[in-house]
């Protein structure tokens, strides 16, 4: 990568930093549970994206399996982690039944 990949990928970075956290101030409190665990169940597509980067051969090889398995790790626990707290906020929702 040369210095004006490097220097677009920097831009791109930041900028979706400052977006992202645009759109997340904007985010009703009533919404935001909500919000979150479905973004984090769809969010399944960094999985795919960091066996990727696991699988990558290059000459980096020990580093972008390192970096790789810890975004298959963490993309796993962001991917569970949204479906526990839908469950959870869905079962707020079931009646009780009288027993």
């Amino acid at each position: 990568m040369n210095a004006t990949e490097t220097m677009l990928v920097m831009y791109v970075f930041i900028l979706a930093i400052f977006v992202g956290f645009e759109l997340i101030t904007k985010v009703p409190p009533t919404l935001h549970t909500p919000l979150m665990s479905g973004s984090n169940a769809i969010s399944g597509v960094t999985i795919l994206g960091s066996l990727v980067v696991a699988g990558k051969h290059d000459n980096w090889v020990e580093f972008t399996a390192i970096i790789g398995f810890l975004a298959v790790i963490f993309a796993n626990i962001n991917v569970f982690g949204g479906y526990f707290v839908t469950d959870r906020m869905l079962q707020m929702f079931k009646t009780k039944k009288k027993g």
